[in-house]
């Protein structure tokens, strides 16, 4: 999995490209994390994730918690209809801002 950072108009856009499970699921935590610690607005675009596994979903589950602790916003772009399946059977459709 690889992770680019960019930055327009104060917004942070995390564009992940690859899997998200067991072993890239913390690389993801850490970049959500990171990109919290320079603003308070943070996009991911999913268009290049084809599967997320439990270990992605608590990074999102813990970007989510961190946005609204510091009063800011994640959003996800581009979800694919397998990883969209994904948060629906989860739970995670509900709790998390999907464009």
């Amino acid at each position: 999995m690889t992770i680019l950072e960019t930055r327009n108009d104060g917004i942070i856009w995390l564009d992940i490209d690859g899997r998200v499970d067991t072993n890239t699921g913390p690389q993801l935590q850490k970049s959500i994390l990171q990109a919290f610690q320079k603003g308070s607005r943070v996009i991911l675009n999913m268009e290049k994730v084809e599967y997320i596994s439990s270990a992605g979903l608590r990074a999102l589950l813990l970007g989510q918690k961190t946005a609204c602790s510091k009063g800011g916003s994640m959003k996800l772009v581009h979800v694919c209809d397998v990883v969209m399946e994904v948060f629906r059977l989860t739970g995670f459709a509900d709790i998390l801002t999907i464009e």
